[in-house]
């Protein structure tokens, strides 16, 4: 079950969202989700009331059609999985928003299934063998 969060410079509803369909499409295909596990948070930025920072660290130059996706996952996926990832979700970002592949810069964040709760205060991936005591 990934969370993700995308922020975009200059980043209207229609671009969010082509985006967001983006990530969760490459999710699909290469990490194996469930098409219904879409949980997202997508924030595009001004550039006066908020904005964004960026650097053409290690020969990549970027622009102001900059796209930051950081994604929370449970552990377990390896090194090529991962890798098949960040091409699919720049040539999706690409075909669905125009977003120039050098302009996605995504991160991975894992956890454990304890790390979630999907709601009503339970960690459905890792139900408790202890009774819960009121009081």
């Amino acid at each position: 079950m990934p969370f993700v969060r995308i922020d975009a410079l200059h980043a209207d509803s229609a671009r969010l969202d082509a985006l967001g369909r983006a990530v969760h499409d490459a999710l699909v295909e290469t990490i194996g989700i469930p098409d219904d596990d879409r949980f997202q948070v997508l924030v595009g930025h001004d550039g006066t009331h908020s904005t964004i920072r960026y650097g053409d660290y290690l020969g990549v130059r970027r622009d102001d059609g900059i796209v930051f996706v950081a994604i929370t996952m449970r552990s377990g996926r390896g090194p090529d999985r991962k890798r098949a990832l960040y091409r699919r979700i720049a040539e999706l970002a690409h075909a669905y928003a125009g977003t120039e592949p050098r302009n996605v810069f995504v991160t991975v964040t894992e956890n454990a299934s304890v790390d979630w709760s999907l709601g009503d205060g339970v960690a459905q991936y890792a139900p408790s063998a202890e009774p819960v005591v009121d009081g």
